[in-house]
């Protein structure tokens, strides 16, 4: 092991579902992992995983920078995800900001690189193309998590630029597999409990866990510095998706499938009638816009210049299927 290796690696947002994963890979690889706790739980939970926590917040720049003292690598995986919030300036704080603070201590404390965890909603391609690493931005948001992670990874490689700091962006599309119940995974829920009575058809692209954590090892290994990588396993509509959901699982659900028009029309309602009873709506017109435009990404330069290999969709939903039923989340297994 090298000198660099035998550094602790610093890993934010080690309590969620893509930062833990790989906080588990880098212990397995023999690394000395180090990872921002924001609260006791998320210590101890740390702790548990063999890391070192550390307290802190990614918005408390003194913090940060004990936490990155002695460091070679900082994995920042924090962040904010959510749509349909009544005031996105709290998101927009920790995607923006905090990525700046991370930059920052990283490089006040001689950090020599940076695997910077953005998204590939940042890429912004136009409406009906195949998003990649060098897409053009089509110039406005689908959402203000679109908006906040674009700002993010903009600020994440000027300010590493300025201050002589290698970052390599890696940019996953949907996040699935065991563990997973947020996001697209509650769609996938819902579908396998019968709570999902309408459907709009739509792509969805997709990407295991494994190989979300396996692109990010990889890139710190073989990425080039200011570049991104799009990390996508395959892209699918809903209906193939959920053919597949019950063919492996031997769930079959009745949906109705809806006209986007109409599912905007029902998502501006809904969220209308949430905000008068002062409440988050289930359903907004970020969200839904979100959904009816889709994406497609590519997924191949990962695979050309990192070497990460992809894990086929249906073994991916096949594992995942097994891990909710396992796990009581599945309502006949409840039952």
């Amino acid at each position: 092991m090298t000198a660099a290796e035998q550094a602790p690696v610093l890993v934010t947002g080690g309590s969620g579902f893509v930062g833990g994963a790989l906080v588990d890979a880098l212990v397995a690889a023999g690394r000395p992992v180090r990872a921002l706790a924001r609260s006791a739980d998320a210590a101890q939970a740390l702790r548990g995983r063999s890391a070192e926590p550390v307290t802190g917040d990614v918005l408390d720049p003194g913090s940060l920078a004990r936490a990155a003292q002695g460091c070679s690598v900082v994995y920042h995986a924090a962040g904010v995800n959510a749509f349909c919030l009544a005031d996105p300036a709290p998101m927009e704080r920790v995607n923006v900001d905090g990525s700046a603070n991370v930059v920052a201590a990283a490089a006040d404390a001689g950090v020599r690189k940076i695997i910077y965890t953005s998204s590939a909603a940042a890429l912004g391609e136009v409406p009906g193309t195949v998003g990649s690493e060098s897409s053009p931005h089509r110039g406005w948001f689908l959402s203000e998590y679109e908006r906040t992670k674009y700002l993010a990874e903009r600020r994440v490689l000027h300010d590493a630029a300025e201050r002589g700091l290698d970052v390599v962006c890696v940019s996953p599309s949907s996040v699935q597999g065991p563990g997973r119940l947020g996001g697209t995974a509650r769609l996938v829920l819902s579908y396998l409990n019968g709570t999902m009575k309408f459907v709009v058809d739509t792509r969805i692209s997709f990407l295991d866990i494994a190989d979300c954590t396996a692109g990010h090892l990889l890139a710190e290994q073989h990425g080039r510095p200011g570049e991104r990588y799009v990390l996508n396993g395959g892209t699918f509509t809903t209906r193939e998706l959920i053919g597949l959901l019950a063919s492996t699982s031997g769930i079959q659900r009745r949906v109705t499938w809806l006209p986007g028009r109409a599912a905007m029309a029902g998502a501006v309602l809904i969220e209308a009638g949430a905000r008068v009873a002062r409440r988050k709506p289930p359903i907004c017109r970020e969200m839904m816009r979100t959904v009816l435009n889709g994406h497609t990404y590519d997924g191949s330069r990962a695979e050309r210049e990192l070497g990460l290999h992809y894990t086929p969709v249906k073994e991916t939903i096949t594992r995942t299927v097994r891990w909710y039923s396992e796990n009581g989340y599945l309502a006949a297994e409840r039952r």
